[in-house]
C-alpha cells in the first residue's frame, strides 16, 4: 500500500485536492479502485497533515431489478470506523430494461454521477472523490482522440458549479498494477460487477489496445501520459496550468 499512498500523496499535493475542512465523499463502487481509493484516503488522515473527513457512498445500481451485496465495503467502513451510506437506485432498470440503451455506458455514467453528487450535498460534503487512475486517464485520453476526434480527459480537478462541489481523482498518478498489488495485499475484497455489459465496452477494447501495443513498445504508455502533462489541457498541466472544468449534467 505504501506505493499507492505515494502515489496518491504527490498527487494531492500537485493538484491541490485535499484542504483542511474539507468532507469528501468517497465514491464506493466495490471494484478494487474505489476500494483502495477509500483506504489510502483513511490511511493518509494519519500523516499527511491535512484535517479532512471522509464518507463513503455506494450507489446500487441494481441491475435486473436485484439488490447488490456491499456487506464486505460496510465491514470495511466499520473496521476504519467511517461513515458509510448505501443507496439503492433504479439505474440499471432504466439503462438496460426501460431504454433499452444499445450503448448504456454513457447514460449509466451521466445518471451514477448525478445521483452520487446528490448524495454528496445531502451529507453535507463539499467534496466527492473518484477512484481514476493512471491508466485510466491515458485510456479515457486515447478513447477521445480515436473515437470522438478530439484532444481531451478527464481532469484531476474539477468544480461543478451547479452542484458546488469539486470532485477529485487523488489516483491520478497511480498505475493500476501497484492498485491491484494493493488490493491484494491489504486483503480487500471485491464486490463483483453485475452490469450485463461488463468486460464487453470500449474502455475494455482501449485497455487491451494499449497493453498490445506496451508489449511491443515498452514505454508506450508512460510516453503518451506525459504528452498528457505536457500538453496542459484539463487541469493535467503542472502546478502554474489552468484548472480544468467539468460539466455536472
Amino acid at each position: 500500500m505504501q506505493k499507492t499512498l505515494g502515489y496518491m500523496r504527490k498527487a494531492i499535493t500537485e493538484f491541490d485536492l485535499i484542504q483542511d475542512g474539507d468532507r469528501i465523499a468517497v465514491g464506493v463502487s466495490g471494484g478494487k479502485d474505489s476500494l483502495v481509493l477509500l483506504r489510502g484516503l483513511c490511511l493518509l488522515r494519519r500523516f499527511i497533515g491535512i484535517d479532512y473527513e471522509v464518507v463513503a457512498v455506494t450507489l446500487d445500481p441494481c441491475f435486473e431489478g436485484v439488490e447488490g451485496d456491499y456487506s464486505a465495503v460496510a465491514r470495511l467502513c466499520e473496521e476504519m470506523g467511517i461513515e458509510y451510506v448505501l443507496k439503492r437506485t433504479q439505474i440499471g432498470q432504466i439503462v438496460f430494461d426501460v431504454r433499452k440503451e444499445e450503448h448504456p455506458c454513457s447514460l449509466c455514467a451521466r445518471m451514477r454521477r448525478g445521483a452520487l453528487h446528490d448524495a454528496a450535498k445531502e451529507l453535507g460534503c463539499n467534496k466527492v472523490a473518484l477512484g481514476h487512475h493512471y491508466n485510466d486517464a491515458v485510456e479515457t485520453f486515447m478513447m477521445n482522440l480515436f473515437i470522438e476526434g478530439r484532444i481531451g480527459c478527464f481532469a484531476p480537478k474539477s468544480y461543478l458549479s451547479r452542484k458546488d462541489l469539486t470532485l477529485i481523482r487523488p489516483m491520478v498518478l497511480a498505475p493500476e498494477n501497484e492498485i491491484r498489488r494493493a488490493a491484494n495485499r491489504n486483503g480487500l475484497s471485491v464486490v463483483k460487477s453485475k452490469c450485463p455489459v461488463d468486460g464487453h465496452t470500449k474502455r475494455e477494447e482501449m485497455k487491451e489496445y494499449l497493453a498490445n501495443m506496451e508489449k511491443g513498445d515498452k514505454g508506450f504508455t508512460d510516453r503518451i501520459f506525459g504528452a498528457l502533462r505536457r500538453s496542459g489541457i484539463d487541469g493535467w498541466g503542472y502546478k502554474d496550468s489552468k484548472k480544468g472544468e467539468e460539466s455536472d449534467e
